[in-house]
């Protein structure tokens, strides 16, 4: 028989040798082989009733970058397919990451749903009228710029904003209002994925 005080000596004996099998029989998993890259998104305020698993965690692929920058480098006035559908074309790609803007259509295609940042700087060369570029998502207007001051050989309507596109929206610049009858070189329209959603 073992004193009272050698009692709870012999518990903590026993949990100690027991104690690592009921833990490793719990945790007795596969572990899991991520190959390739791979980004691990944790929500630090998930929903109630979480739509992936309970730890409000999702992977995503790690190739999913995503930005362009193109320019113009030459002044030809505007083709008759431009000044029909007055989409302001681009002939120089600089970043193509994930080759998601086309540069004969000059439309940039989402490759999923996200938050997109675009900018624009388009020049109007030699042109007294006032000129209107705004980007287009899916045919409507997002954002617009003016140019319009008739004192100058060269003057640029810029702007840039955030926009959510789901995938397959197609973005692009249209001219809404006036010419570039003298040409557009040096103009530039870039974006990239801020983050997916």
């Amino acid at each position: 028989m073992l004193p009272s005080s050698g009692l709870p000596m012999l518990i903590l004996a026993t949990l100690l040798l027991i104690g690592p099998l009921v833990v490793r029989g719990q945790n007795d998993t596969e572990p899991i082989v991520l190959e390739g890259k791979c980004l691990v998104v944790c929500d630090s305020t998930p929903s109630s009733e979480p739509a992936g698993n309970a730890l409000g965690m999702s992977v995503r692929s790690g190739t999913g970058r995503v930005a362009f920058s193109a320019t113009r480098q030459t002044n030809h006035e505007p083709t008759d397919m431009s000044n029909r559908t007055m989409i302001i074309y681009f002939d120089q790609i600089l970043v193509n990451v994930g080759g998601h803007f086309d540069q004969e259509s000059s439309i940039f295609l989402a490759p999923r749903r996200g938050v997109y940042s675009f900018n624009f700087h388009v020049v109007k060369a030699y042109n007294r009228q006032t000129i209107q570029v705004s980007l287009m998502l899916n045919g409507w207007p997002m954002i617009s710029a003016f140019a319009g001051d008739q004192d100058v050989t060269r003057e640029a309507a810029t702007n840039a904003g955030l926009v959510i596109m789901e995938r397959g929206d197609k973005a692009y610049l249209k001219l809404e209002r006036g010419n570039l009858m003298g040409g557009w070189k040096y103009s530039t329209f870039s974006g990239f994925l801020v983050f997916p959603l």
